[in-house]
């Protein structure tokens, strides 16, 4: 939920926690986190001064065990230092590259006291210390002397609020945009210009467009491998800018051609404003080709892309998704159009399932005029299915829309795939009614078997002031197409027709 916040609204998110197993518990969602770079600051406490070391009841010592997946760990035994620690915590968490601070509090600083000396919070400035002039000519020259650019866009688009200068690159240099799961709504997905995502279950026209581009303009990603493919094979034919707020990413997973180190929003501004406008209309016009003929498509019938589509038609594009982890998490950044930055909240770099739910509350919590909607599947929502409580209990008035086929779904598809069908622990052939359930812990709930029952479902959930649960039955056997096989070149993607002609030979 403090991660969900934090996405949805830009500012710092919090949460507390006990000492023991209750600050443990927090290492997942500080983890998820750090892998996406959220703001946040996780406050746990901890036992008294004389008891640590001690293997005293409920004693951890989560400042050690949390020291590898947060920017900052501290743990405090005085209290005159207690306010200062955390106001550095909230800095840290949120300047330059953000991401989670964890500060464990002992028992006696819990009941101590003392005089209290209100401060204004330190102003964070956005990093430029490493932006020089010479460096956003060189990038000048580059992009002067590409015939075929193509943009990609990542999560630090979206964190530096860069999304009119990332606009307004792609148009003042004619240039394709692609993105990345994190970076979604930093381009607008109704743009004429963007070509959808690129990567394992990108487009097959981001994919192919990447490898065959001359320059590649990265902005704020980290070349995960599920972007990449076979990292070796990765826009062999292009020159690579990689623009980032932080060092450590530059040719770590690919080697660049060249880089700015600062804040991507700082680095656009004064990069367009020594662009003039340029075109490409050969290289338009081959993408546009290539969109022709490969469009995102689903079969008909009751399926999960069907029901995005739907919701984003119910919402007119204006809703925050958050999502859980699997299929259903990639048919809602293929098939819902993000137009605005923070629109789409979800676990990347962990993959963590439950987070949507919880990612769901925060945000409502964050954006309460907005409409709030996670998508979830069976395998996901049994996870944090409990937090519906959460919800009514404090009348938040989230939509959770479960896609039910019995399975994790994802895991499934892979053994389909590569596996030999031989399906291990990836069948939930049980008798839990999601409906039933959620209605016993005080939300609405409907449950949809068929194409036409959707509409209305949709419509009276985001009427209702309440929680919303809408399970939604789909086939066992649904797939997110295209696809990248695991260790393959982007270029390599492949989708259902593909596969059926690998079968026939």
């Amino acid at each position: 939920a403090a991660n969900g916040y934090a996405r949805a609204t830009g500012k710092v998110g919090v949460c507390l926690a006990t000492s023991g197993p209750g600050a443990t518990n927090l290492v997942t969602g500080i983890a998820t986190a750090y892998m996406d770079s959220v703001p946040m600051v996780a406050i746990t406490c901890n036992v008294g001064i004389s008891l640590l070391g001690k293997d005293s009841f409920q004693e951890i010592d989560i400042a050690g065990v949390a020291m590898p997946i947060t920017k900052y760990s501290v743990i405090v035994k005085d209290i005159t230092v207690l306010a200062d620690t955390l106001r550095r915590a909230f800095t840290i968490a949120k300047s330059g590259r953000p991401g989670p601070v964890l500060v464990d509090i002992t028992k006696d600083v819990t009941a101590a006291t003392c005089e209290y000396e209100p401060k204004t919070p330190e102003k964070i400035e956005p990093f430029t210390e490493r932006i020089t002039e010479e460096g956003l000519d060189h990038v000048v020259s580059m992009i002067q002397e590409s015939k075929c650019p193509y943009i990609f866009v990542g999560g630090g688009s979206v964190i530096s609020g860069a999304s009119e200068e990332v606009r307004e690159l792609a148009h003042r240099i004619q240039s394709p945009v692609c993105d990345t799961l994190m970076g979604k709504g930093a381009f607008p997905g109704t743009d004429e210009l963007y070509t959808g995502m690129l990567g394992m279950h990108g487009t097959k026209t981001s994919n192919y467009g990447v490898t065959k581009c001359d320059l590649l303009i990265v902005l704020g990603a980290r070349f995960s491998d599920r972007v990449t493919g076979n990292a070796a094979k990765f826009a062999n034919h292009a020159k690579i800018v990689q623009i980032d707020v932080d060092a450590a990413e530059i040719n770590k997973n690919v080697a660049v051609e060249y880089s700015i180190i600062g804040d991507v929003k700082e680095v656009l501004k004064r990069l367009n404003a020594k662009l003039e406008p340029m075109h490409h209309d050969e290289w338009i016009a081959k993408i546009r080709e290539m969109k022709e003929k490969y469009p995102l498509k689903h079969e008909e019938g009751l399926t999960g892309p069907y029901v995005i589509e739907e919701i984003y038609k119910a919402t007119d594009g204006q809703a925050i998704i958050t999502t859980d982890v699997g299929q259903h998490q990639m048919w809602a950044a293929q098939y819902y159009k993000y137009r605005s930055p923070r629109h789409f909240i979800t676990s990347g770099g962990m993959g963590t399932m439950g987070y949507g739910l919880g990612a769901c509350i925060g945000a409502k919590v964050g954006v309460p005029d907005t409409p709030v909607i996670n998508i979830a599947g069976d395998g996901c929502f049994r996870m944090n299915m409990n937090e519906i409580a959460t919800a009514t209990r404090y009348n938040i008035p989230i939509i959770e829309v479960v896609f039910n086929n019995h399975a994790l779904g994802m895991v499934r598809q892979w053994q389909t795939l590569f596996y030999g069908k031989r399906y291990s622990q990836t069948i939930l052939e049980d008798k839990v009614d999601y409906c039933k359930v959620s209605e016993a812990m005080g939300a609405k709930a409907i449950r949809v078997t068929k194409k036409e029952e959707i509409d209305d479902a949709i419509k009276t959930a985001l009427s209702a002031e309440v929680p919303v649960v809408i399970e939604v039955v789909i086939n066992q056997d649904d797939k997110v197409w295209p696809m990248v096989a695991p260790g393959a070149a982007i270029e390599d993607s492949f989708d259902e027709k593909d596969q059926e002609n690998r079968i026939q030979n």
